[in-house]
Order: structure tokens, then sequence, then C-alpha cells
């Protein structure tokens, strides 16, 4: 995967913040490339799973896991764009909702998230977040390190929400595996009886040596509760990290520099193809033959701008030694064959072999040139990514302001120049021990780890590491600046195509405590509604959101701080860098306001406190960019002394001004520019077919004719899906594997009790949380009319946005980081576990604090709910902003997660619940949201309308009666002050009622089928559902079976290894009850739509053996299992309903489910089946004008349809 942004956009820290559990702070992120796909935004990221990752294994779609968290993993993360966080995202516990984990899984661990989810979606997703309005993520700047700071040390304070399993170990089961005793060193002996984890004296003392490795550096950090030791190889210099903590979920990584020598993305294609087959293991594809092998949470690879990462982490340490055989062999030995090459980074040949391989020589002999284009994974996941105009601008800023560092992802136009010898060459000279960084946290021991590498590092002999550190480039001679054409927008204004940034450089990030300090900076300048950046630039109507680039970017050797627009008219753009110098004078005049530094130093308070479980993923990308570009790991997670240090230059007055002065106030600068030009998108076809002409041509030479040459491309390609589909039926008995019998039959029980307070039912969940109480309360609506279900987003913005009579939106934003660790408002969808198609709807609402702050955050929360002002002078021009804040940028944001959105379209068609789901949460709110700005800009009536519609929500949207439920967790001394508490605030609230409208008049009936959207993309997205039962049926369990089996069985190898998109697989939804097929980033939708219509057959008559069982199984409980934050516990049962015992007949249902039920399974639902529905994302082709495709268009200019109508009367028929 490539995290395909900048570490310093916004994008990057939140989806790392994300990754940490973390960020509850103000801040307005950009946009996700995507991940997290997943940990995403930052430099080039790629992810070898297929889409980024991570899900609930359990259920189906995207579910959100935490409902404290407020985006999503990789989505669209700009100001106020929570609304493209919730469009695309659907709600907690339910299989279209996007989950909450905290970072990017494997294919089988997907979206996870983030509420990114991570649902059983078969094919690594990117992840997303429930879609939310909170006070943490709808400020308008990027995350500074600063906030990454915060973001580290919430997650440093205990375990958290990460998908691992406690399964029992066992010995490996293939003897190829290193073996690795259990028995303690004389030495480890000694110490370690007495000691724990994180005791010092556990560990050798600096200069001694252990297996091989000698002792540079040791250092307990107390305040994140944890010890880290560093140690070189003796023979090859490798370096290594060790961090001990009491962490039963244990991490490892091992990265290598890899500068990329030019732009073919040779780094990437390695990441990919090295994953391939290695000499211990020399199957195809051992990487995804592990993932149902095992109960990781985390499994990936990630090709950053010059490092690559290849990084797992689980729970068992039987698991651990099996991933580390497998992963050690695959980057030191790689086997990197040619056709693993032509998989997985380019080729040129027919779409589909298999018509070829039918007819055989008569069609060979007919082929022309036109029948063969360019394939490859990575190929077409770099034509995925440059439709996404976000990415696109970052990338090529990135190629402006680092022109010694070229595009590790690869560009298309270049990536078929790379030969399979050049990536050959590169792996010797990259992917060596001496060029190598390796990190591994938790609680297992540090011998045993040692023992296992060092075997494996002792068969090299010392080599070169690449210790070239790119600089940006020189600006000490003045301004640069560079313009670069781009794609059209079609949510923005014809004379609004332009995004414009402005960059200074800020020093060395080998001075952690000066780029901590310009990280506060930054969040000074750009966080929150009230920021003066944001004031100046988007509340001013210059543009209408920040660039991917906007903040402090720290990655590399030099930190950048960079402020942008996007949504520019031409006359306009010159004024972005005028407006931003402006801001700069005033703000060194004026100073800073201590009050919002010290809300700042709050929140790290709470850092320290709030438990997450993600935290050694947290702290691997935390410190391999800096480590890798000459930075002390062990200063990294100091963060005591770096926030001490900052305090005492603070105190001493003047020192953010300081910097301000030293790195601002100068025109030593970049400005970079894009401009939409509508012939961008022809011009990269036109491109592409002179390429191939190219191509064709060296081949005619070779061949003699263009028949003849068009005829060995299809011998090719013809050897090709032999060896593919010879390596379905391989062999795997040399790999490790875990055995269902390590899964325990009984679910941990995690109580909690219900009371009834003042009228309203509560769940507490009493746990330790370091002092620290968490807040959700849930206010159900009866049959909401459609046109204000439409609003429910909008709604959510402004009260983050608007402010109240007596108190602006920035006096509010103060309070809240002083007083709370965040607040959080969101649509709310739930499915019933009992009854298909039953669901609730509504808003929740979320926070926490420490204990002696809870009535303070209710009280806040309460007041922006009920008070924020509709009627001010100043709200409609915000809600406009608002408005174009969400629009802006939008295809891009669909762009990043579009198998999610296809399938959400998909399910609309299947019941009023999905329909409902879409309408708070998918194209048709973004169509919605789009026609309400145009009526907003046209029409003075029409905002007035939209107005009177939004404070009518806001009469019922928190108050008193039967659909108000509340959950609170917090220590057990603390529950009976939190209760009075309660009492408290519930006595207050009002007591007004929903409107309601009669059932009839809206639902699913005019729904289409197959729907196809017409996108400007270069791949395609799809989305087939139907339905099934609910959760308590017996066939549910089978039903996720199966969709394992699919994913990796036969939707893998079929889609992605034969059809080169970058993720496909099949998903079952136990909780919203539905089964569904995706494919992401996919050059040929079509026959990807053949492939799911015949997956119920394969499956039926397919004789499925224990071993496939026993994986799908392991699959389903990487997620099932994975432990969460403490203060995610207790919210599965709180939202939909599922109680411990439902859970736990459903997981011994699935230990039990056999062949035969798996057969039945597809059988009943996939061949003879129910009503289904399809929809597909991309560019249209002349195949779209049959097969009864309805097609639609997204845009500004887009007619109003009923379904995106928010303006039409109450109770007016709504369709998708």
């Amino acid at each position: 995967m490539t995290l395909d942004s900048c570490r310093n956009s916004a994008e990057y820290w939140v989806r790392f913040a994300d990754s940490l559990a973390v960020v509850a702070w103000p801040i307005h992120g950009c946009r996700k490339l995507r991940r997290r796909q997943g940990l995403r935004r930052r430099e080039h990221h790629e992810c070898k799973t297929g889409l980024p990752k991570k899900y609930d294994r359990s259920s189906s779609l995207i579910e959100v896991e935490n409902p404290q968290s407020t985006y999503t993993s990789g989505e669209p993360r700009w100001p106020c764009l929570l609304r493209l966080a919730e469009l695309g995202g659907l709600d907690l516990h339910n299989p279209l909702q996007p989950s909450s984990a905290r970072r990017s899984k494997t294919f089988k661990q997907e979206n996870r998230l983030r509420g990114l989810p991570e649902n059983e979606i078969g094919v690594a997703i990117p992840r997303r977040q429930k879609a939310s309005r909170s006070y943490r993520l709808l400020q308008p700047g990027g995350l500074s390190p600063f906030q990454v700071v915060h973001a580290m040390l919430r997650s440093f304070s205990g375990a958290g929400k990460c998908k691992c399993r406690i399964p029992v170990s066992r010995q490996p089961v293939c003897g190829r595996l290193l073996r690795v005793s259990n028995t303690l060193t004389p030495w480890n002996l000694s110490r370690r009886a007495a000691s724990t984890v994180t005791s010092l004296d556990s560990f050798p003392n600096v200069g001694e040596k252990l297996h091989g490795f000698t002792v540079q550096e040791k250092k307990h950090v107390p305040e994140l509760h944890l010890t880290a030791v560093r140690l070189k190889h003796d023979k090859t210099d490798a370096d290594y990290l060790h961090v001990a903590r009491e962490d039963k979920n244990n991490v490892f990584g091992i990265g290598f520099k890899t500068n990329p020598p030019d732009a073919t993305g040779v780094p990437h294609i390695l990441e990919h193809t090295t994953l391939c087959g290695s000499e211990k293991y020399p199957i195809r594809d051992p990487f995804f033959k592990m993932l149902p092998r095992s109960l990781s949470n985390f499994m990936n690879a990630f090709t950053s701008a010059d490092h690559t990462t290849y990084p797992f982490a689980t729970t068992n340490q039987q698991d651990f030694q099996n991933l580390l055989s497998v992963y050690l062999d695959a980057t030191l030995h790689p086997l990197l064959k040619e056709e693993d090459f032509r998989q997985e980074g380019w080729r040129l040949g027919p779409e589909d072999p298999r018509p070829i391989l039918a007819q055989g020589e008569q069609v060979k002999g007919s082929l022309q040139s036109d029948d063969v284009l360019f394939k490859g994974v990575v190929y077409n996941e770099m034509k995925g990514q440059i439709s996404d105009a976000n990415y696109l601008y970052y990338i090529k800023y990135r190629e402006s302001i680092f022109p010694a560092l070229n595009n590790s992802g690869g560009d298309p136009q270049y990536i078929t120049d790379l030969t399979h010898q050049q990536l050959v060459d590169f792996s010797k000279r990259n992917y060596h021990p001496s060029n190598a960084k390796i990190l591994t946290y938790g609680d297992m021991p540090l011998s045993g780890h040692l023992r296992q590498i060092g075997e494996v590092l002792d068969g090299f002999d010392k080599g070169q590491a690449d210790r070239d550190v790119k600089l940006p480039l020189d600006l000490s001679r003045g301004p640069v600046n560079v313009t670069v054409p781009g794609p059209i927008d079609t949510f923005a204004g014809e004379d609004k195509q332009f995004k414009t940034s402005t960059s200074w450089y800020m020093g060395d990030t080998t001075d952690v405590v000066e780029t901590f300090s310009v990280g506060i900076l930054s969040s000074l300048l750009l966080d929150g509604y009230g920021s003066p950046m944001y004031r100046a630039l988007i509340e001013s109507g210059l543009g209408s959101s920040f660039t991917p680039n906007t903040g402090l970017d720290s990655s590399g050797r030099v930190p950048i701080f960079s402020v942008g627009l996007t949504g520019v008219s031409e006359a306009d753009a010159p004024k972005v860098k005028t407006t931003t110098q402006r801001v700069f004078r005033e703000s060194l005049s004026s100073g800073f306001n201590d009050e919002k530094v010290q809300g700042f130093l709050h929140q790290l308070e709470l850092a320290l406190r709030h438990k997450t479980a993600n935290f050694g993923i947290g702290v691997m990308e935390k410190t391999l960019s800096s480590w890798f570009n000459g930075s002390n790991p062990m200063k990294e997670l100091s963060w005591n002394e770096v926030i001490d240090e900052f305090k005492r230059r603070y105190e001493q007055g003047g020192y953010l001004e300081s910097l301000m002065q030293k790195y601002l106030m100068n025109d030593k600068c970049l400005t970079f520019t894009m401009v939409g030009t509508p012939s961008f998108n022809k011009d990269l076809d036109d491109q592409e077919m002179v390429r191939k002409e190219k191509k064709l041509s060296q081949l005619v030479e070779r061949h003699g004719s263009v028949e003849q040459a068009v005829s060995a491309l299809a011998e090719e390609e013809l050897q090709l899906l032999k060896i593919q589909e010879e390596a379905q039926n391989a062999d795997l008995s040399c790999l490790p594997s875990l055995r269902v019998e390590d899964i325990s039959r009984e679910k941990e029980r995690k109580p909690v009790r219900e009371s009834e307070v003042d009228g309203t039912d509560v769940v507490w969940r009493e746990a330790p949380t370091n002092g620290l109480t968490y807040f959700q309360a849930l206010n159900s609506f009866e049959e909401l009319p459609d046109d204000l279900r439409l609003l429910l987003p909008l709604f959510n913005d402004c009260i983050m946005r608007l402010g109240t009579p007596d108190k602006s939106m920035e006096q509010w934003e103060d309070l809240i980081k002083l007083k709370t660790g965040g607040i959080t408002t969101s649509t709310l969808h739930t499915s019933s576990p009992t009854e298909l198609g039953k669901f609730r709807e509504g808003l929740q609402f979320s926070g926490y604090a420490l204990d002696s702050n809870i009535p303070d955050m209710l009280q806040i929360l309460t007041t922006l709910v009920t008070e924020t002002d509709f009627t001010s002078p100043h709200a409609p021009a915000m809600i406009q902003e608002l408005l174009r804040m969400t629009t802006n940028g939008a295809l891009d944001a669909v762009a990043g997660s579009g198998h999610r959105y296809a399938l959400n379209a998909a399910a609309a068609g299947l019941s009023r619940s999905f329909w409902v789901q879409e309408q708070h949460s998918g194209l048709a709110q973004l169509q919605a949201t789009a026609n309400l700005l145009r009526d907003a800009e046209t029409s003075r009536e029409r905002l007035g309308e939209l107005i009177d519609k939004l404070r009518l929500i806001q009469s019922f949207a928190i108050s008193k009666g039967s659909g108000l439920r509340v959950r609170m967790v917090c220590e057990p001394s603390s529950a009976s002050q939190n209760e009075n508490v309660l009492q408290k605030w519930l006595a207050g609230l009002p007591r007004n009622r929903s409107p309601t409208s009669p059932l009839e008049l809206s639902g699913v009936n005019s729904v289409a089928n197959r729907v196809f959207y017409d996108l400007p993309y270069k791949v395609y997205y799809s989305g087939l559902a139907m339905q099934t039962v609910p959760f308590i049926d017996p066939s549910s369990a089978p039903l996720s079976v199966l969709s394992q089996l699919l994913t990796h069985k036969y939707l893998h190898p079929e889609i992605r290894e034969k059809g080169g998109a970058y993720g496909a697989g099949a998903s079952n939804g136990p909780i919203k009850g539905f089964f569904a097929f995706t494919s992401y980033r996919d050059p040929n939708p079509v026959n990807s739509l053949k492939v799911f219509q015949n997956s119920g057959i394969f499956a039926r008559d397919r004789a499925w053996s224990d071993r496939e069982l026993a994986e799908a199984k392991l699959g389903i409980f990487q997620g099932l299992d994975a432990p969460v934050s403490v203060d995610e516990e207790g919210a599965r049962y709180f939202m939909s309903g599922v109680t411990h015992e439902m859970d736990q007949r459903w997981r011994e249902q699935v230990l039990d489910v056999t062949a035969k039920d798996v057969n039945e399974a597809a059988q009943k639902f996939l061949v003879e089946g129910s009503r289904q529905s399809i929809c597909l994302l991309g560019e249209k082709k002349d195949w779209a004008d049959s097969d009864g495709w309805e097609v639609r268009k997204l845009s500004m200019n887009a007619s109003s349809e009923p379904a995106s109508d928010p303006m039409s009367q109450d109770g007016a028929v709504a369709s998708a």
C-alpha cells in the first residue's frame, strides 16, 4: 500500500492519530488518498493487501467498532468533511458502516478502522469511521506533529482497540519454520525472574552482547509505561529497536531505505513482489496465503517516499514466530519471479485471456493491436490514485519541492519503463540487513526475538547502507513558483478550479523539541474554525478548503510548513499567498493566546490517560520515518523530556513568536498551483495510447508483424494464467499455521449493568479508565421525514461551526480543549440482530473528560446542540461555507473508497433500512449536499427554507423521551458521582418529539437494481448486495465462513491476480443481514460481475477441505476476538442490542460450520438467492448502455431528483 500523501498532510496525521486511537483534537483534515486505505496520506505507501484494510470478520461491510470515533481511515478528511466520512460510512455494528478501528489492516482485516472499518469485506478495504461531526475532527488545519504527540500519548496509556486474539499457542505445523526455544538464556534468567517486562534490569547493559547483537542504548520511559532498547547486529550493522511494554499485542516491523531512482515505482512494485514467494516458502503469494492461517490483527506492507516497511501485529506467541519467519524470509530471500513482476507490476496483453484459452488458435490469430492493453496490479492501482485530484496535487507538489526524490509509488507514464532485471537489482542493493531498521514491541521476551532474527541475519555479510537523506529544493535565493495541470472537479464551479499552496522550511527534524514546538505553532495558525488561517482563507470565501499538504510535514529531514486552498478562482490564486503572509504578520504582532496553548497541554494530559489497543503500530509509525532520516528513535519516545523543555522555553515568553520570526517571516518559499484542465483525463488516455503503440512497435520489430506480436503477447498471457491457476491448487504445507483448536469456544465477557436514571435507560461499564469517564447518548427518531433525514449530517456540521448567541465557535473550541478530550455528534443507524430490516435512526452524541469535568462536558455538549445560533447574521454564509467544504473534492473522496460507496448504493435497492443508510451517508447524500449548495447560492428563499429545517431538527435533536439512551464507561469509584451528574443533566433536557411522516410515503420501490455512476475515474469500483438473514439465524455463521472462502479461494485469484484489480472480496454482514461482493480499482468490472455471479456455483460444487474451513474460521476470529479500548467496551450491546449470549451462540456456530453447511448456504443464498442489487462507479463505456443499467452522474449541475432534493416537501417520495 502506498502512503500516498505527506506526513504533514492532515490526512496522514489523522490516519496516524487514528491508528493510535487518538485525535481528541480540533483539526480539519484533508483527504484520504488511499489507504487506512490505510495509514495514508503520508508519503507513498502502497498496500500489499489490496484495499486499505481492516474489518470485522464477523460482519460484512465496514462496521464502526468505536462509537467514540468520528472519522474514517482512510477517507477524505476535509474541514468539516466528516460529511464525506459519513458519506460512504454507515452505522455502528452494521455491515455497511465503516468500523472504527484505528488503522488499516490487511486484506482480511479491514476497515477496521475506523469504524475503518473492518468487516469482512474480504478485501482489504480502506478504513473509515462512522460518519459524524466531532470537534476533534472538525477543525480546519492539518494535524501537526504536536497533535501526533498527543495521539501517541493517548495511545501510550494502555491497551485499546485493536483486532487481536488470544488463542492457545502451539508448536508450528511446518518443519521449515525456525525453531524458537522458550527457554531463557542464563543472562536473562538471572534477572527476569524478579523483574517486570519494562524493568531496565531485565535487559543487558550498554555494550553487552546477546545472540549476535550489541546493546547501544536502553531507556525507561515511565510516562509511556515502556522501556526502549536499541541494539546493532554485530555482523551486518542492522539497526534494531525493541520497545518493551505490558501489552499482549506484539508488533514486528522491518524496513529498508529505498530512495527511488526514478518514477517507475520500483520500490512499490518490489514491495508487492517481495511478498510473492521466498526461498523457504516457495509458493506463490505466501503473504496472502498467511492471512487466513494466522490470528494476526495487522499484516501489511508500506512503500513510503524513501523507505519500505513490512509490519505485523498479533497477540499469540506462536503466531508471532510463524509470521516473523515468513516476513524475514520474504524480505531477505525473495524469489522475485518474472511472472510475479508481470502480475503485480505491469504487462501488455489481451484484456481477458480466457476466450483465447477456450477457442485456441482461431481467436489468437485474429487479435489486433486494439485488443491489448497495459495491465498489472500496481499499474491499475496508480491509475486509480491519479483519479484522486488531491492525491495528484500532493504527489506533483512533492515532485516539485523534492526534485531529488522520485515518486516511489510510480507514475503510470513511467511504470511501463521498468524491467524485471531492474527490480531484481534494486532489491539486491536495498533489501539487505545492513540497510535495514528492525523494530519489535510488546511483552514477549527480547531474547527470543533476537535469537530468531539473529539466525537469519547471520547468513549475511556486512553490506552497504543507503544513508542518503534527500533534501528539498534550495529556496535560499528566493521564491519559486510551479504550476501544473490537473483534472476538473465537477463539484466545483467552472471558475473555481485552482488549487494553490505556499511552503516554508522549519529547521531540522533531528531537533525534536523545536519540531514539536513548530507543530504547536502550526496548530495555533490552522486548527479550528477560529484559527487565523481558517478565518482569513476559508471563512472569507477565498477558497473552499485547505489543500492536502496544508500543515507541518515532519516526515523528512527538513520540516515543511504549508498553507493552501482548493476551490480558488484564477484571479484569487495569488491572494492565497499574500493573505497567508498577512496572517503571519498579524499573528506575530498580536502574539498567541496562552489559553489556547494551555488547551493543547490539557489534551496531552488526557492523552497520557486514554487507553488504546494499537499502541505498538503507532510506535512503529512514529519512529521509522525519522529514524531513516537520521534521528535517534530513542528521542522520539521521550515525551516528557520534550514537553518539559517546550514548557521551559514557552514560559520565558515570546518563544513561539521567535519561531515564526525565524522561519516564516521571509519570502524563501515555494508556491505550487494546480489548474483544473478540461482535457486532462483525455490527455492521459492519449499518452497511454502512445506508450502502448511504442511498446507494440518494439515487439513488431522482434516478431515481424503486428499479428505475430499480439499473438506472442496472448501466449505470454496464457502462460501467466496457467501459472496462476496451478497456484490455486498448490501444496501449502510448507507454510506455518495456527489451528482452529487454538481459538477458545468461550467469548470473553465484559459485564455491563443497566439502570434507569430519571426515566432514561443507562448502560454502565465499570472498568479501569485512569480517571476518565466516557459518555455516549443515542436519540432515536420514529419515521423521520425524508427531507429532514438528508439534513442530519449538515446539522451536525453546523453545531460545531456556527457558535451560540453568547460565544463564538473559537471560544467554544478553546473551552472544549480545556475541559474535555473531545465531543462528537453523528448520525445514527443501527440494525436489529433479531428481525431482518428493522432499524433505528437518529443522532448520537459522545465525548470524554476527566471525572471532575464531566458536568462541564455535558453542559458544553447540550448548549452547542440546543443553542447553536441559526438566526445570526453570519449563519447563512457559514452554512454555505460548510456545504462548499463538503462538496469540494467530493469525487476524490469517493475515489478513495469507491467500493464502499458502490456497495452502499447497491444495498439501497434491497430494503428501506439500507435506503435510509444511503440517504445518511452515501452518494445520495453527496448529491443532495451539492444540490443544497447550488440552491443556497442561487436562491435566498431556498436558503431560508434550509435554515428553518435545521432549526426544526435542533428542537428535537437531543431531548428527553423514549428514544434516548445513554452509555457511561468509568471507574467503579466514579459511578455514583457520574449517576448524580447524569440525573441533573437528564432533568434539564427538553422534551420535544421529532416530526414523523407516513411510512408508505417513502421507500425503496423506485430504486433501480442496476445503477452505473458515470465518474471520471481511470478504474472502476463495484458492489453487489443481496439480503440474507438476521444475526440470530443459524445460516448467518455459514455465510460468514462462505465469504472468507470465496474471498481467498476464488475472488482474489480471479479478480486481483488474473484481472489486475487492486482488491476484491466477499463479505457477510450478520447484523444487517446481507451478503456482498466488491471490487476496488478494477480495470475490468464486467468480468468481475461475471465472477460474482459464478461464485455461488463455485462454492456449492467445491469439496471444501478441513484445512480451508479452518483458515476461513481463523480469518473470522482475527476480527472477532480483537481487543478493544476501554471506552468501546459495552458499545456493541448498547448500539445494536447484541447480547453476550447471542455473540456466544454465533461464535459456537462459526466454529462448528461444516463443508456441507457452506455448500448449502451457497445454493440457498447465492444460486437460488434473493433479490440482488448492483452498482458500478467509473467512466461510462458503450456496454453501460445495455444490460439494464440506469446511468447517473454526480455534479453541481445534476438535476434534482426526489431522492437528492432535501428541499422537497415533507414526506415527499425519495429514491436513490
